[in-house]
């Protein structure tokens, strides 16, 4: 019997794969993450007159980026990958792959968009510290504000787009799964959800950066609006306007004064103004591209899981 047992193998020294996901990767986690996502308060933004700062914004992509990460490990884990392979559910890794490349156009315009406004800051922000409040800085403000109207109508073009993607996702979403077992039904839901609130998201930055213009009926465009901006910024509040509005409205303000010829510039308050606009831009850009990547990673898991 002794010599029987001493060629047992050693069963503990065998290496075993689990097919069990981390705690942060399983089911419960996955919908926490993704409720906090839809109430951050900031998803609802775009349908209401309130518009989300920058810095609310930027949040959210980074903490949305954060949870792609999470479903890319999910993608990537054996379970996952023999569940999709299966031939019965290759559709749904085709829907998903379809749905990344609406997701990453959209979020290639929207990096467009926010480089164009990057640049159109600094060219102003560079104007203003050479020629300080001298009148010849009208042509600058002149410039910025034409950029702005064109960008306004890539946005119009651009929500259209978000809109079109929003009621495909939505007609995912009410289509049931029928013969899906619970991992993979988490997969789906995480990654149609997830989605969702990319769209949501992409809706309120575009928002963000195509606050409306409010003219007065009087010939005087903006008095009212320069009456509002000191009170603003004392209370340091952004409940009427954000980062973009602030800066729009000063400059339309200072525009219909030159055409006037009473214009008044006071170069460092503008260029303070301008820093904040600026600092909330490269936060949104940093967030854009960290979601890009995530958005790129995913697709490839994807595609891993057609072509093993």
């Amino acid at each position: 019997m002794a010599g029987s047992s001493s060629v047992v193998p050693e069963v503990n020294n065998v290496p075993v794969r689990s097919v069990s996901l981390p705690s942060r990767l399983q089911p419960n986690s996955i919908d926490a993450e993704l409720n906090e996502l839809k109430t951050f308060g900031l998803l609802s933004a775009s349908r209401t007159n309130i518009h989300a700062g920058g810095d609310t914004i930027s949040t959210g992509f980074t903490r949305l980026a954060n949870l792609y990460n999470n479903i890319e490990e999910i993608l990537k884990s054996p379970l996952t990958r023999q569940a999709l392979g299966h031939q019965q559910n290759v559709k749904l890794v085709e829907e998903s792959l379809e749905d990344s490349v609406g997701l990453l156009d959209a979020c290639g315009t929207a990096r467009d968009l926010i480089m164009m406004m990057k640049e159109q800051i600094q060219d102003l922000q560079s104007a203003l510290r050479r020629r300080g409040g001298d009148s010849s800085i009208g042509t600058n403000i002149l410039a910025y504000i034409s950029f702005r109207k064109k960008l306004n109508k890539n946005i119009a073009k651009s929500l259209r787009v978000l809109e079109r993607l929003q009621c495909k996702n939505n007609g995912a979403a009410a289509f049931p799964l029928f013969g899906v077992d619970c991992h993979l039904l988490m997969v789906v839901k995480a990654l149609r959800e997830s989605n969702a609130i990319a769209i949501s998201m992409f809706q309120s930055l575009l928002s963000f950066l195509s606050m409306p213009v409010m003219k007065s009926k009087a010939g005087s465009g903006w008095s009212l609006i320069s009456k509002l901006i000191p009170v603003v910024a004392a209370e340091r509040s952004q409940k009427l306007f954000n980062e973009v509005g602030i800066v729009d409205f000063t400059l339309y303000t200072l525009h219909g004064q030159f055409r006037r010829n009473d214009a008044k510039i006071d170069a460092q308050t503008e260029l303070k103004r301008l820093k904040t606009l600026s600092a909330s831009i490269k936060g949104l850009e940093a967030g854009l591209d960290c979601l890009f990547r995530c958005l790129i990673r995913n697709r490839v898991s994807l595609l891993n899981i057609l072509t093993p």
